[in-house]
């Protein structure tokens, strides 16, 4: 699997020169196309003057939270309880029952803010998309997944302290390692193509 997600990443980083080498010589070719080169002046500037706004953008920051709640819900022994022949101990019973009733709580919190009439999260004109509750879906289920599988690893007594609480939430970050690699070689390489044929 590492040897195919090299490859990817290779793979990409090579689609980014060939880009860059091929912009360069369409628009010393083809003047009057409107291509634009990243090898002179305005597309140097523009390469690294935004690369950094390039980058930045949503999807980074649901990679991020998906990442902190996937290990905090591996690491918490919740991920255990939806393996088929898992037989769950006291503690482990009392746990789930109590992040059942704290979900549904959780979820009937959101459901007030966003599914009634005149809800908070709904657009000015009253619809779902777009609106603030379509922009917080992604965040509003990593807190919850976060948050409800610390008070599982705590009463199931899989965290014995704020320690192993701090380390199963940085744990998923480095299970998601390639797909932050991965957006900033596709963003890049997207970015560029608007910014050469756009």
């Amino acid at each position: 699997m590492n040897k195919i997600l090299a490859y990817i990443a290779i793979v990409l980083g090579v689609l980014e020169i060939v880009l860059v080498l091929a912009s360069w010589m369409l628009s010393v070719l083809l003047p009057d196309s409107g291509i634009r080169s990243m090898l002179d002046g305005e597309g140097i500037r523009w390469f690294f003057g935004g690369f950094v706004d390039m980058l930045a953008g949503p999807v980074l920051v649901w990679i991020l939270l998906l990442s902190i709640a996937v290990g905090c819900f591996y690491g918490s022994g919740l991920a255990c309880v939806f393996r088929s022949g898992y037989s769950l101990r006291y503690r482990e019973r009392i746990a789930l029952t109590l992040v059942g009733i704290l979900l549904l709580v959780y979820a009937g919190a959101f459901g007030l803010l966003a599914f009634i009439p005149h809800a908070v999260l709904l657009s000015a004109s009253g619809h779902i998309f777009p609106s603030p509750f379509s922009s917080s879906i992604v965040p509003v289920v990593a807190f919850g997944v976060t948050s409800l599988s610390v008070v599982y690893g705590i009463v199931s007594a899989r965290f014995c302290g704020m320690e192993d609480v701090y380390k199963s939430l940085f744990k998923g970050i480095g299970m998601f390692a390639p797909f932050f690699l991965f957006y900033i070689l596709l963003a890049q390489l997207y970015h560029s193509v608007v910014f050469v044929f756009g």
